[in-house]
């Protein structure tokens, strides 16, 4: 389909939102936001490195990860911006990314019309054209400093046309029974949570992998509603968490309470001030409770896979303070009791 073509289909069909009409026919959502290049979108620099610090200056915004069953929002400052080649962070207050350069292939400044204003946004996109990251602008974020910045990184290309790969097949569960007492052995001994991507790989598994084989106390499985029962019991309680959603380019991490819990449909919702959760509960196929060791005690988290085996969240607790404990033994008991809900069902 060409760019003139997707734009008179596009036409047609102006309500629907963007993700949902390139599946509908047939297009990646990269190839639909080039296709209006040169009309209210601008190729600009997607390396991380040249656009991550200048969204410092855009001021309060929205920043948005997603994936295929999970859509992440924070509203914040892109303060704290760290980075290089192979792997970056942004450690504000509010928005805590982990950015992976390697997938940041292309990325448009988009500056539609919607009736009396202008919707401004900084969309990223991988080489299979699926979303990494965007940075959507609110009344109070500085326009000025969105158009500098569109000026500064606005590339020579500016074709209309967005050549893309196919994204890889999902791997699926995977690990060799032969290496279990190995893996726990180490697994034991780990000291901190982000020793387990190493440890994995090590013992040929993947993270899935790794859950189905350790098995309980390392990992049980939880009945597929226990994501929302998490974020409910954890308004309830009032305590902070910390929720992880991420795709091939970016991790994004909510940190703090959650508050209203809303389900609609399929979708379950978090509908805070600051931070929106948009998750497809039909999409959760497997819900794990994972322990994991550290020095500072036990780290519990509720992780929800899909069919294919993709990790769509994961939840942990937030601590009050490095020294304080304070609302993590609070999700520990919860998480715990989630855990025993699935045994009182299997007896």
């Amino acid at each position: 389909m060409t760019p003139s073509q997707i734009r008179a289909l596009r036409a047609e069909y102006p309500q629907s939102r963007a993700r949902d009409f390139a599946q509908a026919h047939g297009l990646t959502e990269a190839a639909l936001v080039a296709a209006y290049t040169g009309l209210h979108v601008t190729r600009i620099d997607a390396r991380p490195l040249v656009l991550v610090p200048r969204l410092a200056a855009l001021g309060d915004v929205m920043a948005l990860t997603r994936n295929a069953s999970a859509v992440h929002e924070r509203r914040g400052v892109y303060d704290g911006f760290k980075g290089s080649e192979t792997v970056g962070m942004v450690l504000g207050e509010e928005i805590d990314l982990r950015i992976f350069p390697a997938h940041w292939h292309s990325a448009f400044a988009v500056a539609e019309p919607d009736g009396d204003t202008v919707k401004c946004s900084l969309q990223v996109f991988d080489a299979h054209g699926e979303a990494v990251h965007k940075v959507v602008l609110k009344p109070e974020s500085d326009v000025a400093a969105f158009d500098a910045l569109v000026a500064d990184l606005r590339l020579d290309d500016q074709a209309q046309e967005e050549p893309t790969s196919p994204a890889p097949a999902p791997e699926g569960a995977k690990a060799d029974p032969a290496r279990r007492d190995a893996l726990l052995a180490d697994w034991d001994r780990m000291t901190d949570t982000h020793q387990f991507f190493g440890l994995v790989k090590k013992h040929k598994a993947n993270r899935l992998g790794a859950y189905r084989l350790a098995g309980a106390p390392h990992a049980r499985m939880l009945e597929l509603d226990a994501v929302t029962r998490a974020l409910e019991l954890s308004a309830e309680g009032g305590f902070p968490i910390m929720i992880f959603v991420g795709n091939r380019g970016c991790i994004q991490i909510h940190s703090g309470p959650v508050q209203k819990i809303v389900p609609m449909g399929t979708w379950i919702n978090v509908l805070d001030p600051r931070f929106n959760l948009h998750l497809r509960s039909d999409h959760i196929a497997e819900v794990w409770l994972v322990e994991k060791p550290t020095r500072r005690g036990p780290a519990v988290s509720i992780e929800a896979f899909d069919a294919a085996g993709e990790l769509i969240l994961q939840m942990f607790p937030k601590r009050a303070s490095e020294e304080s404990p304070e609302g993590v033994d609070e999700w520990n008991a919860m998480a715990r009791g989630l855990a025993g809900l699935m045994a009182e069902a299997a007896e």
